[in-house]
């Protein structure tokens, strides 16, 4: 999962670097920066405090949220958005069919709380499923617009049931009772699921948005 999250972040940085070269390093230190605070916290314990009011690591997501929202619809966002074809942009949300295996794996394993994989109440690798198809049609010109604007409201509306499921499952709710709670995302590199595979398939979805509104 570390190395998918890794290999992610070196697409999007390709993106950002095809449309602004020159904010390519800045965008590094950036996102690296994140990203090593994202595992100094869960290393230290402190993301696992799900009594503190707020939790920790509500507050964590809260600001990695609003900065993939800050990026998606900056000024770099719509250059980024603009300098990728649709095969690109929706070809790239097709990591999260390799991710939904090793989210499957982590449940049958007992890591994972069963609710947040595929064989529970997550279909989030649909859309990992059809991004591949859909992105070769995107770049043999022959996806309809409707088609693209479909896809991505698919995408958007599985994302945020799985982003459901996972805030539901954690103790602070236990929503699907003791024994499926939601406690390995605090943990190092699993935090990493959530504050930058989940971002990017947000910042995925905000730049097509943005093509699309943008034609």
């Amino acid at each position: 999962m570390a190395f998918l999250a890794i290999l992610v972040v070196a697409i999007i940085l390709w993106f950002i670097h095809q449309s602004e070269p020159r904010k390519t390093l800045t965008a590094l230190a950036v996102i690296a920066a994140f990203m090593a605070v994202q595992l100094l916290l869960a290393y230290s314990g402190m993301l696992g405090k799900w009594d503190s009011t707020p939790p920790p690591f509500i507050v964590m997501m809260a600001v990695i949220f609003l900065a993939t929202c800050g990026l998606a619809f900056s000024p770099l966002g719509l250059s980024t958005a603009s300098s990728q074809p649709f095969g690109m942009l929706v070809g790239f949300q097709a990591f999260r069919l390799p991710l939904e295996l090793l989210m499957h794996q982590a449940a049958d394993q007992g890591v994972m709380p069963s609710v947040m994989s595929f064989s529970g109440y997550n279909f989030d690798i649909l859309t990992g499923l059809t991004a591949i198809p859909l992105a070769w049609m995107a770049y043999r010109n022959s996806a309809p617009r409707w088609l693209l604007v479909a896809w991505n409201v698919m995408g958007c509306v599985l994302l945020a049931n799985v982003v459901g499921i996972a805030v539901a499952a954690t103790p602070r709710f236990a929503a699907f009772g003791p024994q499926q709670l939601n406690t390995w995302i605090a943990d190092a590199p699993f935090v990493w699921l959530p504050g930058v595979l989940v971002q990017a398939a947000l910042l995925g979805h905000l730049l097509t948005w943005r093509k699309l509104l943008s034609r």
